[in-house]
């Protein structure tokens, strides 16, 4: 948990892709994911999460429905959703809080 703490502590948006690989939707997601990391480069961070690899963190954060995701920028959660996304709403999610 002190490296989740790590990540979420910076000054450009993160956000976390909580997933799992027998999920559909959130396979068909990481194409999407890829793309929203291409376009947005360095102003903000995308990171993908496994669930079923980082159950204390799932539990913690009460991750339901997958995908889950959520950004965070400065230590504070600004944004969650769960289910499929499209590219251009979540780069517009990162965009506003760059």
């Amino acid at each position: 948990m002190s490296k989740f703490g790590e990540l979420i502590s910076v000054e450009v948006p993160v956000l976390f892709n909580f997933f799992t690989s027998w999920n559909e939707d959130s396979i068909s997601m990481q194409p999407i994911v890829k793309d929203v990391a291409a376009v947005i480069g360095e102003d903000a961070k995308v990171i993908r999460i496994d669930v079923d690899k980082n159950p204390e963190i799932t539990e913690a954060l009460r991750i339901k429905g997958l995908p889950t995701f959520i950004l965070y920028k400065n230590g504070e959660m600004k944004w969650r959703k769960s289910g499929r996304q499209d590219v251009n709403t979540l780069v517009q999610v990162l965009q506003q809080y760059k």
